[in-house]
């Protein structure tokens, strides 16, 4: 009888120290040279995309600086929650790093939506610069307490534009056209302002939505069109309104990355921010040959009355609710103060 007292205590000795070695899901408690942790990582781009690159690139420096310690899993095209439901996963508490635009942080710090507003930025430099100010410093703080390590906002992914069948050069020809959007109100209000009729389908269901007239067009990047082969829908006329500068930022829920032991912390930290400022220069660099690519495959560009689109995106540069009063003006003043 002592004997199967004994065994049974090993095993269960044995179970609580499983259970402390994957509590959390996925996350190993044990500390020192044990210490591994797994967090998958979203976002809604296509792998042939610049940021999709440089997401798969960042986790495998991660892994190699970690020695394993620290596994990222990448899952492209929303394969696993994405949009505002990523960031939901990072606020509940996951091993989970959602890679989203920031006004997805709007819906916790509602300042956040200032810095996505449509027609806002002249340049890449413009924004990046913005993000290093005091004032969107304090945003990234105040997205702390609200449970957000928001570990960079410089992922660019250039600016959208309107891909329609026919061309859009006013906001009069955007008049009746159904346009796909991200179902956020920044993006839906932001068409609907413009004279289109925003509809917010799922990624997923775009393309082909596109190609069977279900909708007249889309808003994206050249490198959203070449990636995603959106001319292929019969959408080649584009339309530079350059009304948003597609941007991300990379989120991790902040009890988990405090879990974190501080030298992985910092690893993962530089490597995130590395991948940031060579994704853009990539785009900057590589921008006039994705334009010339699409030109090939009759893709056609025009230039638009910008005056008259920003003359109906007015009431976007008000507070909602939520934002503290002046805040558009004091991101205008500090993109002013660039400009000089």
């Amino acid at each position: 009888m002592k004997q199967v007292r004994f065994v049974g205590l090993v095993a269960l000795m044995l179970l609580v120290s499983m259970a402390m070695v994957y509590a959390g899901g996925g996350q190993e408690a044990a500390t020192g040279d044990d210490y591994k942790l797994v967090l998958r990582l979203s976002h809604v781009f296509n792998p042939a995309e610049q940021l999709s690159k440089s997401m798969d690139l960042v986790a495998e420096r991660i892994y190699e600086r970690t020695d394993g310690a620290i596994e990222i899993q990448t899952f492209p095209q929303a394969q696993l929650p994405a949009y505002k439901e990523g960031v939901e996963q990072v606020v509940r508490g996951a091993n989970f790093i959602s890679v989203e635009d920031p006004s997805f942080i709007g819906d916790y710090v509602p300042d956040m939506k200032a810095l996505y507003a449509p027609m806002m930025y002249e340049s890449f430099d413009e924004y990046v610069a913005l993000t290093k100010t005091d004032l969107v410093q304090d945003m990234i703080a105040r997205a702390e307490e609200q449970g957000i390590k928001i570990l960079t906002l410089d992922y660019i992914y250039g600016f959208r534009n309107i891909i329609t069948r026919e061309p859009v050069t006013t906001p009069q020809d955007l008049s009746g056209k159904q346009i796909r959007v991200p179902g956020t109100d920044l993006y839906i209000n932001t068409l609907n302002y413009m004279g289109a009729i925003a509809n917010p389908l799922p990624w997923g269901e775009t393309l082909s939505a596109v190609q069977q007239g279900v909708v007249d067009g889309l808003e994206g990047s050249e490198f959203t069109n070449i990636g995603n082969r959106v001319y292929e829908t019969g959408a080649t006329h584009v339309g530079l309104s350059r009304h948003i500068l597609g941007t991300c930022g990379v989120y991790i829920n902040i009890d988990v990355w405090n879990g974190i032991p501080e030298n992985y912390r910092n690893i993962i930290e530089e490597e995130f921010l590395k991948g940031a400022v060579e994704g853009t220069q990539i785009l900057s660099d590589n921008h006039a040959a994705v334009v010339a690519e699409l030109e090939s495959h009759g893709v056609t560009f025009h230039e638009v009355d910008g005056e008259a689109f920003r003359a109906r995106l007015a009431p976007m540069y008000q507070e909602q609710s939520g934002m503290t009063p002046g805040v558009f003006q004091a991101v205008f003043a500090e993109l002013d103060a660039m400009r000089r």
